[in-house]
């Protein structure tokens, strides 16, 4: 335990963001440099000696945040990224970019603000690379075992770097050109620079990991092929089918599925390209969907000199604070939040439904039509007299995504079993129905949250070295049914 009074002397404070003039005129992370260490002991003090700490369930990796809280506050930061590391391969990542279920989870929660523990962690793992406290754990000695991870978004990273601390031979295929799935892709630059990305690559390239980019099994290389040349295989492909919007008007040039949009503004900042290709500059720009990916485009078009930006969602506006009938303590509440992206400016209207899309003689979208919708007899009716229509030069479809990629021919030509929900079927050690090939992430579990991909990750590493060797030490926060509290 830290300060037993910590929680009664001091408020919650989090990070400090620059201000909204500057940031959207760069793409560096919204936050001020340095700005978290001269506060961050005191917030580590507020975890209170609680006695069960709920945040250990409410976090899918299972992170032992009492106590890096304790050696946080005081300033044992080796001991705190020791803690951090034990349970965690990425802690930059997870301290950048998950919503913090943990958060949600902390009994000081149940009456007030609760600790910031998100803020916590990143500080831990900066001051970390920062004091060269990150070095390669290069394996002892190795199996003589060789395994492929297809996919190198965070659960196939997670999966090859115990792999190959475990003393296997790991190569990652990546069909981009970089390795790093929707982290380098997905990710803007303005949430988490891709200089996080790269020094983990070179530290897992130091431990052995081998990476493949440009190579998309299924199309460039049969997975057949592969299956024979490896002892194991990790599909860590995601879940990157998005949900269409089938209304008309939909073939209309200017409207685009997010991830269509998105990577090519993180290319931008790659050098690949001058200007985005599908840019938002002086254009009234709509982005369908109110989830993280929506609140991406709307920083995106923000810093790409959008005329307007409208974000719409068809869910009623959440609620600010928590309703304790529906969504009790410790569970993860649904509640209205501003983003950065959302501090920047722009428009949110909820509870609407697009109904089409009116273009100009050139076949470019011009205008969305809408209509308000309440939720009657479990589906979303359109309210009469209740249409409209906003210009819309850009349309970003940030609806979701409903399941693994089925068009590059690798689940039919390994013959994989997929569950009701369109996934990869797995069994308890991640493994699929043909012996050898294990499945992690969202490709098996569904659209889930970054901390969710690692959890499974790690714990798909763990059942590949008991197929490998009959046993394993590796840790499995875990199994495939697993929901925590926060989901």
């Amino acid at each position: 335990m830290a300060d037993p009074k910590g929680f009664l002397n001091h408020g919650r404070e989090v990070a400090k963001t620059r201000p909204v003039d500057e940031r959207v005129k760069d793409w560096n992370e919204v936050y001020v440099p340095g700005s978290l260490l001269p506060i961050i002991s005191k917030q580590a003090s507020r975890c209170m000696d609680c006695g069960i700490p709920f945040c250990h369930n409410g976090c899918p990796l299972g992170n032992l945040i009492p106590e890096w809280n304790d050696y946080v506050y005081r300033e044992d930061w080796a001991a705190a990224s020791e803690r951090l590391h034990a349970t965690n391969n990425f802690p930059e990542f997870t301290g950048r970019l998950c919503p913090a279920p943990c958060e949600s989870a902390c009994v000081l929660g149940i009456n007030q603000p609760p600790v910031t523990i998100k803020n916590v962690e990143v500080s831990i793992i900066d001051k970390a690379w920062e004091n060269g406290g990150v070095a390669p754990q290069i394996p002892e000695r190795l199996s003589g075992k060789t395994v492929a991870v297809i996919g190198s978004g965070p659960a196939g990273l997670a999966a090859a770097q115990q792999l190959t601390r475990a003393g296997h031979t790991v190569a990652v295929y990546e069909r981009a050109d970089r390795i790093g799935g929707l982290l380098r892709y997905g990710i803007p630059e303005f949430k988490m620079e891709k200089r996080h990305i790269n020094r983990r690559i070179e530290q897992m390239r130091a431990e052995g990991t081998r990476f493949r980019t440009g190579i998309e099994i299924g199309r460039d290389l049969n997975a057949q092929d592969l299956r024979k040349r490896y002892d194991a295989i990790v599909l860590a492909v995601g879940a990157t089918t998005p949900r269409d919007l089938p209304v008309p008007g939909r073939e209309l040039k200017g409207i685009h599925q997010a991830m269509e949009y998105l990577p090519l503004a993180n290319k931008v900042q790659e050098g690949d390209y001058v200007t985005s290709p599908i840019s938002a500059e002086g254009k009234h720009v709509v982005v369908i969907g109110g989830g993280d990916t929506g609140a991406d485009c709307v920083g995106t078009a923000h810093r790409q000199g959008a005329k307007s930006v409208t974000q719409l969602e068809i869910m009623p506006r959440p609620g600010e604070q928590r309703d304790p009938v529906t969504q009790p303590w410790p569970t993860f509440p649904m509640l209205y939040k501003v983003t950065s992206a959302h501090e920047e400016g722009g428009e949110r209207v909820y509870s609407v439904s697009t109904t089409h899309f009116e273009g100009d003689e050139d076949g470019n979208v011009q205008w969305l039509h809408m209509t308000e919708v309440e939720f009657v007899d479990g589906r979303f009716t359109p309210k009469p007299g209740t249409e409209r229509k906003i210009p819309a030069q850009l349309v970003t479809l940030a609806m979701g995504f409903t399941g693994t990629d089925r068009e590059n021919g690798l689940v039919e030509q390994l013959g994989l079993e997929l569950d009701a929900r369109g996934n990869i079927a797995r069994d308890a050690d991640f493994q699929t129905n043909v012996p050898g090939v294990f499945v992690a992430g969202d490709a098996g579990r569904g659209q889930s949250l970054i901390v969710w991909a690692i959890a499974e990750g790690r714990s798909a590493a763990r059942g590949v070295d008991r197929y490998l060797t009959g046993a394993s030490d590796l840790p499995a926060p875990i199994r495939p049914t697993d929901r925590a509290l926060a989901v």
